[in-house]
């Protein structure tokens, strides 16, 4: 009776086991589906306004690995119009691979700390978060580098359109899909306000009263931050470019050579008159660019011993000391204490031709402000916001690394002289490109990156402005031009008050080449004052220095060219004096 009273008992606890186990597996199972049901029935997140409808991910049958945040705080990437390509300072990277396109490209806050932090427009950080206006946490997230970017979510710039999966405009309003250039990320809207002018015309003033563009009947006149002016206009088939008093040029077409198109301009420099000539070519649908084309060439051997190492170190004097533009830019550039080639020699050459010239400009704009009652080169009603006072106050040294990416460029055009001087002298002149879209800008040459500032120019950068002065260096970190053609920048040694060392700016191509082709004058003037001074103060002899006529040599100076650049300064002093009290009529 105990036995059987035993087995009911462990019966009964089993029964009892059984019974409480099944109560919470079916416990369990009920709790999962109530949640599944509430998360079915929650509403998904409402996507930014502008975005798109929502698109599947891109199947990748084997993602690619994923690319670490950049250490550098000033990213140097040009972002290029391609879909298939990323240019980065002249290279290309796997379009997988993201690129953080900040305005430092400093890394924020996202949900894997090894992933490019933000992704910017032009105004601000679209961060890869857990929120809905960004690429984020699942929803178009980028995860471990190889998922769809923001895809229907996440607005990306200035105008609030989204970044889809390559269906939607970014950042300044390029269409097809295509992620905007670095250069469109740098060159944002500038401040100011647009003025309709009566007859016609308009005119953009900046914030703080300053005129900065004038288009009317024809003549745009263009106004740097620090009161220069630039006047161009298009007259009887000529060009006209004036840019202060006494200098600018006249541009009328040339010749037609061996396929290729010429012009010739007749550039008055302080009443000083000279002519150079230049090839015009188109570029991605852009005429036109001008190339510089010299007017002879030296034997090829000349350009060999200007480009190889001299037997010995020379040590050189200027005879600089007592010059006044030398002391005012006495603690920027300094010349090297020996030279132990010409290309060096040469170097120095061409930063000082600059600072010559920017000092005779400055000396200049100086005199005519003093001189003028409204309206001329230096409006004293736009006070000059780049006033450098004493330039040798705080400035930062041409140090001997950008001095050596300058004589890195010098033996790169030496080494181009020599080729081209060969095939003058077998008979053949330069072959016409293929197809215009194929004929590169030399400013654009992969190759070359360093460029001189010829004069006085004002770029954007970030949204602002800043002034670049000639004989500030500047190296080009993007090949391919945006919209406004223009490509990125970085200041690599400047004056006081212009752009600072190390400011990212956007520069137009045509002033790249402008800057290219006087670097291409003054060292052909370079070249001429070596071979008469060669064999002397020490300088080695040089081998034949005799010149041959290139196959376009200039013409005769235009001699009307000084008056009618005279007549359209006269021209534009008048206009902006109108425009200046038409626009401030309207109100500031």
């Amino acid at each position: 009776m105990n036995s059987f009273g035993s087995a009911r008992k462990s019966v009964r606890s089993w029964v009892l086991l059984v019974v409480m186990v099944s109560l919470a597996v079916l416990a369990v199972a009920q709790h999962n589906k109530t949640n599944s049901s509430s998360n079915s029935s929650r509403p998904a997140p409402t996507p930014h306004t502008s975005a798109p409808a929502q698109h599947a991910p891109v199947n990748r049958s084997s993602p690619p690995a994923h690319t670490p945040p950049m250490s550098n705080p000033r990213p140097s990437t040009g972002v290029g119009n391609h879909q298939t390509t990323n240019t980065m300072g002249g290279k290309t990277n796997s379009p997988q691979a993201p690129v953080t396109m900040g305005r430092n490209g400093t890394p924020g806050s996202g949900n894997h700390s090894n992933r490019p932090a933000n992704m910017t427009g032009s105004t601000g950080p679209a961060s890869m978060g857990n929120a809905h206006g960004a690429m984020g946490n699942g929803h178009g997230a980028m995860e471990n580098g190889h998922g769809p970017m923001g895809n229907a979510h996440g607005p990306v710039g200035n105008n609030h359109e989204p970044m889809g999966n390559g269906h939607a405009p970014v950042g300044n309003g390029n269409v097809n899909g295509r992620m905007p250039s670095h250069a469109a990320m740098v060159n944002r809207p500038l401040p100011g306000r647009q003025v309709t002018l009566h007859g016609g015309g308009s005119a953009v003033i900046r914030p703080n009263g300053q005129i900065r563009t004038i288009n009317r009947n024809g003549m745009q006149i263009n106004r740097g931050v620090n009161g220069t002016r630039t006047v161009v206009s298009n007259h009887n088939g000529a060009r006209i470019v004036t840019t202060g008093r006494n200098s600018g040029y006249v541009q009328r077409a040339y010749v037609t050579c061996g396929g290729n198109t010429y012009v010739s301009r007749t550039v008055v420099v302080n009443h000083v008159t000279y002519t150079n000539v230049y090839r015009s070519y188109s570029y991605r649908g852009y005429c036109c660019y001008y190339g510089y084309h010299p007017a002879y060439y030296y034997a090829p051997g000349y350009y060999g011993w200007a480009y190889h190492p001299w037997a010995t170190p020379v040590y050189y004097s200027w005879g600089w000391g007592a010059a006044p533009w030398y002391g005012y830019y006495g603690g920027y550039f300094a010349p090297y204490p020996v030279y132990p080639s010409a290309a060096f020699w040469l170097t120095d050459y061409l930063i000082a031709a600059n600072l010559q010239a920017a000092y005779q400009a400055r000396a200049a704009a100086a005199s005519n402000a003093s001189g003028d009652s409204g309206g001329g080169d230096q409006q004293p009603s736009q006070p000059s916001a780049n006033d450098n006072g004493s330039a040798n106050s705080g400035q930062v040294t041409l140090t001997p690394e950008v001095k050596e990416a300058i004589a890195e460029e010098v033996k790169a055009q030496l080494a181009a002289q020599q080729a081209a001087a060969q095939q003058s002298s077998a008979g053949t002149s330069q072959p016409a490109p293929s197809t215009p879209s194929q004929d590169v800008p030399a400013a654009l040459d992969p190759a070359r990156h360093t460029f001189i500032v010829s004069s006085d120019l004002t770029v954007s950068a970030d949204g602002q402005e800043c002034q670049l002065t000639a004989g500030d260096v500047i190296k080009r970190t993007s090949d391919t031009p945006d919209d406004d053609r223009k490509v990125t920048a970085v200041v690599s040694a400047s004056k006081k008050s212009d752009c600072a060392v190390g400011q990212e700016i956007a520069i137009g191509v045509d002033d790249l080449e402008e800057m290219h082709n006087k670097f291409e004058e003054q060292l052909d003037n370079g070249m001429k004052d070596l071979a008469d001074k060669q064999g002397q103060n020490g300088i080695p002899k040089a081998p034949d220095t005799k010149t041959t006529p290139s196959d376009v040599p200039p013409p005769p100076p235009d001699s009307n060219a000084a008056k009618t650049l005279e007549q359209q300064q006269s021209a534009a002093d008048q206009t902006e004096s109108q425009v200046v009290k038409e626009a401030f009529s309207q109100g500031s």
